[in-house]
């Protein structure tokens, strides 16, 4: 694999400084624009003190959740790539670069963790307590119909998420109103994230090529909710974050409902999963019988 031939020379966690807050804490925690309801009429009329915590919630989430789905998610998949034990018959160098990605998913994770606490005691504003098992409780139940496919489903999430193009990683780096650590941290772990793109599409591509014609309409069948339930905005935080700035049970259903329609998710989920449905367009998963139908009725617009 091309991409890991640097590894030890490039990879985050052989070079990368830890990052560390600046004299820039005054600057915002997160891109406005990145942060659903913060745009909502009913936040924007908050105070400029309770918007910057609800920003520096939104912050502290997306570090949290990056560290527990490193951990839970992509390890999980990976570290079974990596040890043989995936059901794909991988050359030997390619299961070393699984166990490279093992590492730098690790980093990622302490990494993310420790500019939380970083940036808790140098803003003097505490993180909400964060509960991801309820995200992975919904990701993992797409396995259930399929409970013979268990170790598949893990696959195909590892695959999804890890080839996905995020707007916040483009965004956040060149966002020069975002705090200078908040910046960094996000364009570590891009740089990171360019080398497992590459890795886990030759990897969907030995898999889709070594599965037979019954997997393959599985998966087929599987993928379009995968790819939802990957990028489905978690509110439990923002929720939270809510309603200790002030607002009622009542409001804060408002706020989430109007701020994270599904119209507006939906167009989120399929800009962001282009790359990912290309991939699958490449490799010819879309050509299996129903399977281009099944991706239109889940409300991938681009999907012809």
């Amino acid at each position: 694999m091309r991409a890991f031939n640097s590894w030890y020379e490039d990879a985050g966690v052989r070079v990368g400084p830890r990052r560390k807050p600046g004299d820039d804490l005054g600057k915002k925690f997160f891109p406005d624009h990145l942060i659903p309801h913060l745009g909502h009429p009913l936040v924007q009329a908050l105070p400029d003190e309770l918007r910057r915590y609800l920003s520096a919630q939104y912050l502290y989430q997306w570090l949290n959740f990056t560290a527990e789905f490193e951990i839970a998610v992509v390890v999980r998949a990976t570290q079974q790539i990596a040890d043989g034990r995936s059901g794909v018959s991988l050359e030997r160098e390619l299961r070393r670069d699984a166990m490279r990605i093992c590492v730098d998913e690790q980093y990622h994770a302490l990494h993310s963790v420790d500019v939380v606490d970083q940036v808790e005691n140098s803003a003097g504003i505490p993180s909400l307590p964060y509960d991801f098992a309820p995200f992975l409780a919904h990701l993992d139940g797409i396995g259930e119909s399929y409970p013979g496919h268990r170790k598949l489903v893990q696959l195909l999430q590892v695959v999804v998420f890890e080839t996905l193009i995020t707007s916040l990683i483009e965004d956040v780096p060149k966002d020069t109103e975002v705090m200078t650590v908040v910046r960094d941290t996000v364009r570590d772990h891009a740089e990171d994230e360019r080398r497992h793109h590459a890795y886990f599409a030759l990897f969907f591509k030995e898999l889709w090529a070594q599965l037979d014609r019954s997997e393959r309409e599985t998966v087929s069948r599987l993928l379009p909710d995968v790819i939802i339930r990957s990028l489905q905005p978690a509110t439990r935080s923002a929720r939270a974050a809510l309603g200790v700035a002030g607002f009622s049970p009542a409001r804060t259903d408002q706020i989430i409902a109007e701020s994270f329609d599904r119209q507006s998710v939906m167009a989120g989920i399929t800009i962001a999963s282009a790359k990912t449905v290309a991939l699958l367009e490449r490799c010819g998963v879309l050509d299996v019988p129903g399977a281009r139908e099944r991706f239109q009725n889940a409300g991938f617009t681009t999907v012809r």
